[in-house]
């Protein structure tokens, strides 16, 4: 069967200015109402997982690929979803996870990560190799050819694993794989910034590179499954700061993908852009669109309206207080932000809970904050919520229950607003 990802840019080869994006969440609410639309739809859904979540060691979520496939195919089963529908991403594959170590260790543990994943069955690979390692040189950029080195030896490891995978399940689809060294730093940037879109001519340069490094390694079929270039279209989001896509200012990029009729550029950090905008990057090429920060900001923002609800329904002793645990939990466990928020402290406590960059997505699969959300839920299953208090907290939500295309139910509430992000992307690319 051939890579649908591939049958989607084949629409493109013949005019067809569709994309697809690609949700890099591991939250179960998220992947949850993703599959829900796209099975509302008909369609494929991509969901990705990094290097830093899951790895051969675990990662932050404590799952190897395997793990995380049958993770994700667990909410599935519960929502009977077609899981040949469902399209599974590694991103950011490679070296990342181990940069404080050598060469020769951080390349041996990264084969053994794009192996796991191959063998796992994920169809869409980055392989991210634009970072220095501990013996490379701080004081000088990593060299074009340094980075395609390390990818090609990435991409070979990749086709084994996938030979072997077809010794074993003879239907395996082959991945398909994203290259690139213009990558945003995962989860948004740390401070403001002025932006520079890709140079038309670095853009060529790395696809040029990676030909000839490829083809050093005998690797030229590779660019039947390279779909795909990393670049900065000029988008971003910090914690306060939003840079929205300005296709003038990309216009030399995206004219320069007519030389490479094969590839679209994969654009990071889309996060929060208008949905015109994300159209406007499918219409000049970024084809592929990652979200992440943005689904579980929305789920935040869900929850924190439903717990100002709750305050004003719940008698005192009977309430979650979702948002005093969430924040109470994230100051007695602050590795995830204390080193993405600077200011007052008035300052870091609003970031905390509001910010762009959402340090608040680490904590909320926790068990403990679950258990809240789940006690936030269930105050809410057997009263009703009347319509006026609903127009006050959620007004979205509250048009949509008054014509009887919601569910007045905590779950079908916060979920909605996951919703409303995803089909900013769906306009997008469709």
């Amino acid at each position: 069967m051939e890579n649908p990802i591939l049958q989607i840019l084949n629409k493109r080869k013949k005019g067809i200015h569709v994309g697809i994006p690609s949700f890099c969440s591991s939250n179960k609410l998220v992947i949850e109402t993703a599959l829900e639309q796209a099975k509302r739809n008909n369609e494929y859904v991509l969901i990705e997982a990094t290097s830093n979540q899951i790895n051969q060691f675990g990662g932050y979520m404590n799952m190897s690929p395997k793990d995380f496939k049958e993770y994700v195919y667990k909410i599935a089963d519960k929502l009977n979803f077609d899981k040949s529908k469902i399209m599974l991403g590694g991103d950011h594959l490679g070296p990342q996870p181990w940069q404080n170590l050598d060469e020769n260790t951080a390349m041996e543990y990264s084969k053994e990560l794009v192996k796991q994943f191959v063998l796992a069955g994920f169809i869409k690979i980055h392989l991210d190799t634009s970072m220095r390692l501990k013996d490379d040189n701080k004081n000088e950029p990593l060299l074009d050819e340094t980075i395609a080195k390390r990818g090609a030896e990435l991409y070979a490891v990749c086709e084994e694993a996938y030979q072997q995978l077809k010794k074993i399940n003879k239907d395996a689809i082959h991945p398909v794989f994203v290259i690139g060294s213009e990558v945003p730093i995962p989860g948004g940037t740390q401070k403001e910034e002025t932006l520079s879109v890709t140079k038309s001519k670095d853009f060529k340069n790395t696809i040029e590179t990676y030909k000839e490094i490829f083809s050093q390694f005998g690797l030229d079929d590779a660019w039947n499954y390279i779909i795909a270039v990393v670049v900065q279209p000029g988008v971003e989001f910090g914690s306060s700061n939003l840079h929205l896509y300005n296709r003038l200012e990309a216009k030399s990029l995206t004219k320069s993908l007519t030389d490479y009729p094969d590839i679209v550029f994969e654009g990071h950090s889309t996060d929060f852009q208008p949905k015109f905008k994300l159209r406007e990057m499918v219409e000049d090429g970024v084809a592929i669109l990652k979200v992440g920060p943005a689904l579980t900001f929305a789920l935040r923002e869900g929850l924190f309206a439903l717990s100002m609800i709750e305050k004003e329904l719940i008698p005192n002793e009977s309430r979650s207080n979702f948002i005093e645990t969430l924040e109470n939990y994230m100051d007695s466990n602050p590795k995830y932000w204390e080193k993405y928020y600077t200011g007052t402290k008035n300052q870091i406590n609003i970031l905390k809970k509001y910010s762009f960059s959402d340090r608040c997505r680490y904590y909320l699969s926790d068990l403990e904050i679950e258990k809240t959300q789940e006690k936030l839920f269930k105050n809410f299953d057997n009263i009703n919520i009347p319509l006026y208090i609903l127009h006050q907290y959620m007004p979205v939500q509250y048009i949509k229950v008054r014509d009887g295309l919601l569910k007045c139910n905590a779950k079908s509430l916060v979920k909605d607003y996951i919703v409303n992000v995803i089909e900013d992307y769906n306009y997008a690319v469709k």
